[in-house]
């Protein structure tokens, strides 16, 4: 959990700022990840709303990289298992 701190950051031309790396890290936001806003009087409420796709995307290449295995090795290892699984689920059917 963060200390209580106050952070401060500068709203550029564009209206981007940048979320202090401290915050990013205990708050699990990622590069990339979209964020909701939700003003509440004179304060802004930001919080990290992960997208489920792009979730799925990152712990997938997280995956590959500590194990060390293509996505070549990956997609026929997939395709393994769906076969084994046809096969305890259908019996003798073809594919």
């Amino acid at each position: 959990m963060l200390a209580l701190k106050t952070y401060q950051t500068e709203i550029r031309s564009r209206g981007q700022m940048t979320i202090p790396k401290a915050i990013r890290k205990v708050s699990n936001i990622d590069e990339g990840q979209i964020v909701s806003m939700l003003p509440i009087g004179e304060s802004i409420l930001i919080t990290p709303k992960p997208l489920q796709l792009d979730e799925a995307r990152r712990q997938m290449k997280k995956i590959l990289l500590s194990s060390g295995m293509s996505v070549e090795e990956l997609v026929e290892g997939l395709k393994e298992e769906r076969a084994k699984l046809f096969g305890e689920l259908y019996g003798d059917k073809q594919l």
